[in-house]
């Protein structure tokens, strides 16, 4: 657990990280929006209410990977979801625009969130913000909601979308309950080649 003052310390590093990680990987980020913005009409940034730190509502940034409209369907889509629970993901789904598959694939779409972890909505590690409409935070899974969520975390460097509900809230659980600046460490050094595998990333 993280006192006060190991509190302030991780705020100053999500700060000064994210600062560092957004002008390092700024060409990366303005070539993958313009292959958003060539590949399909629509806006290139995506934004979507999630739930923060003590049940805080914020839009989350992503860069757009499905095409507009692809939220209204989601509900005829419901009977193909693979991973159950309060999470919704399809391996195939024809939502995702070709260049979308690509982003997600190497997790690009969630680099405006750098931008999130600046204004405090973020950290760099921590469990994944769920969009409200997939939020059940009651019992157990409320316990989430002590820490902001994250960039990565335990989650994306065990399998990603491949996991259950019940395994995703196990590890975010098994963070909040034993989360150090050590253990942060640890999960971003493990998370580019957990990123490049690609393992459950649809």
């Amino acid at each position: 657990m993280l006192g006060s003052g190991a509190e302030a310390v991780k705020r100053a590093f999500d700060v000064m990280g994210a600062a560092v990680l957004i002008v390092l990987l700024a060409p990366v980020l303005i070539a993958a929006a313009v292959a958003v913005a060539l590949d399909s009409r629509g806006p290139v940034l995506f934004r979507q209410r999630r739930t923060g730190r003590h049940g805080r509502e914020f839009h989350v940034l992503k860069l757009r990977t499905m095409r507009v409209g692809s939220e209204r369907q989601r509900q005829a889509l419901a009977g193909s979801n693979e991973t159950g629970g309060h999470l919704f993901k399809i391996r195939q789904d024809p939502r995702i625009t070709s260049t979308g598959r690509w982003l997600r694939r190497f997790s690009l779409d969630e680099l405006p969130q750098l931008f999130n972890v600046l204004m405090g909505h973020m950290s760099l590690v921590g469990p994944r913000p769920l969009p409200l409409e997939d939020s059940a935070f009651t019992g157990d899974a409320r316990h989430r909601l002590l820490v902001r969520p994250g960039l990565t975390g335990l989650w994306q460097i065990s399998g990603r979308s491949d996991l259950s509900w019940d395994e995703t809230l196990r590890l975010d659980l098994t963070y909040v309950d034993t989360r150090s600046l050590r253990l942060d460490l640890l999960i971003l050094a493990r998370t580019p080649a957990a990123v490049l595998r690609g393992n459950g990333a649809y």
